[in-house]
């Protein structure tokens, strides 16, 4: 009997981990390994490329060691990080840049005056400056990667040197098609495109992963936020998942018209590219926030208002009110809709009657109050409306949470039945190559939430909450002028 279960390598931005995905999309056994960034300076976010092909194969291994031989591999990541490495020897060159790293920042803004606007954390501008620093002649034989390039070349034994679209695309380095390197970006950072990897489908063969037992096929391949999509079964037009952990990250499908441009849109949504297949690509938005559960971490480790963070639930519980008093999560600025990095986090109404349940619900609420921001701008800029969000990540399991998201939005939630959608839709695509699911309303098909949260509130209600709330939104803007000016 040939084997069935699907083997995923996900690479988060502080560890590796390793599952088996069954073909009743259920994970069956996982590996996990902490690789943690390094910040050696204020804006400076590094991670040690070498360690993380320790500990994909280390976890890989244990997975096939768990389930037997394995039908095929799919790869999901931490996106924009920036690896370059000698072809010959393998080796990193030096520490590859995290997405989070702003050291390139300088060189987003001086671009602009020649009609380049790349943001700080795709990988255009770090993959110059990394350049720059070790082949500033740029006549050694280097091969660049996003985290799944260099993933697919530490499972093939370094005979794969591929992206798929969804990581090219963040990049910043593409043509508007999102399968094709754009030469007038190259030129302009001194890109030789010779150490660029070929851009490949998210669904369909690869290659062969030599380093493990059997050499099983890697067919799937894809960012960490659109394999959570596509885990979460929104493979149609109008749907929609929010994943919240650390920051909050809303995404949308739209369908197959690609958009004019890969550029910032009107509401402060950026397009993405959801998956390809068959080369063609299916596209999204994606609304961004910088702070979501980083604020619960902020009431637990600085305030000390919190022993954990699983009790940011039952102390808000405590309380059905915050009587007036909001909380805007702007610790390190707001992203989608207004952009403004000057924003500073912004408690309001305190009075001497305040007290910590109030303010853990403040926190929580506010949070809340940023997923439909979110949600707002993706449905203006796609033009698509969303009847239910579906949620993952560490903050869905906050039941308080969940509902003020749910009243925030005036619509049903659809809690993750799994926290691991990002590794059950990289399992999708490798599935999808091999014909474990026909196509994408298959995957579609499949969704079953853990649970469903509908709006406790009324609609009046819900209105007169979101203009309190916008309204101290409005006064966390501009909190540093000179941050607020930047733009990208």
């Amino acid at each position: 009997m040939s084997p069935t279960t699907l083997l995923v390598v996900d690479v988060g931005s502080s560890s590796v981990r390793s599952a088996g995905v069954a073909p009743d999309a259920t994970v069956r056994t996982m590996h996990q390994v902490g690789v943690p960034p390094r910040t050696p300076a204020p804006g400076l976010v590094e991670v040690d490329a070498r360690r993380i092909a320790e500990a994909v194969l280390e976890t890989a291994n244990a997975v096939v060691a768990d389930v037997g031989a394995v039908a095929a591999v799919g790869i999901t990541n931490q996106r924009a990080t920036t690896v370059v490495w000698d072809r010959g020897t393998g080796e990193p060159v030096g520490p590859a840049l995290s997405w989070q790293d702003l050291r390139t920042a300088g060189t987003c803004l001086a671009m602009q005056a020649d009609g380049f606007r790349f943001p700080p954390n795709a990988s255009a501008t770090k993959l110059a400056a990394i350049l720059n620093e070790v082949d500033p002649r740029r006549d050694r034989d280097l091969c660049f990667g996003t985290i799944d390039a260099w993933v697919a070349w530490t499972l093939s034994g370094g005979t794969v040197h591929a992206t798929d679209t969804t990581n090219a695309a963040v990049t910043w380095m593409v043509r508007t098609d999102a399968f094709a390197w754009d030469r007038s970006v190259l030129d302009a950072l001194g890109i030789p495109d010779r150490m660029l990897p070929r851009i490949v489908d998210s669904v369909g063969f690869v290659g062969e992963a030599q380093a493990l037992a059997g050499s099983p096929p890697i067919c799937g391949i894809a960012g960490d936020q659109q394999a959570s999509l596509v885990g979460q079964g929104c493979t149609t037009p109008g749907s929609a998942k929010a994943t919240f952990g650390t920051g909050g990250m809303l995404d949308l499908c739209t369908g197959r018209q690609a958009p004019a441009a890969i550029d910032r849109n009107p509401a402060g949504t950026f397009p993405i590219v959801a998956w390809s297949r068959n080369a063609t690509a299916t596209w999204g938005v994606e609304a961004i926030m910088l702070t979501a559960g980083a604020c619960v971490d902020w009431l637990r480790d600085d305030l000390g208002l919190l022993s954990s963070a699983e009790q940011s639930s039952a102390l808000a519980a405590a309380c059905e009110r915050t009587d007036d008093v909001w909380f805007v999560p702007a610790l390190l600025g707001l992203g989608t809709p207004v952009w403004d990095l000057g924003a500073r986090g912004t408690l309001i109404g305190v009075t001497r009657g305040t007290d910590r349940h109030q303010l853990v619900r403040a926190v929580l609420e506010g949070i809340a109050h940023r997923g439909a921001d979110l949600l707002e701008a993706a449905e203006n800029d796609s033009g698509l409306h969303v009847e239910r969000l579906r949620v993952d990540g560490g903050m869905s399991a906050n039941e308080v949470f969940v509902q003020a998201l749910a009243d925030a939005i005036g619509r049903p939630i659809d809690v993750s039945r799994t926290r691991e959608a990002t590794t059950l839709g990289a399992g999708f695509l490798a599935g999808l190559a091999l014909g474990l699911w026909r196509d994408e309303l298959d995957v579609a098909a499949s969704y079953r939430p853990g649970r469903s949260v509908e709006p406790a509130i009324t609609d009046v209600d819900r209105c007169a909450r979101r203009a309190r709330w916008l309204e101290a939104r409005s006064r966390a803007e501009r909190t540093i002028p000179e941050l607020s000016a930047l733009s990208f």
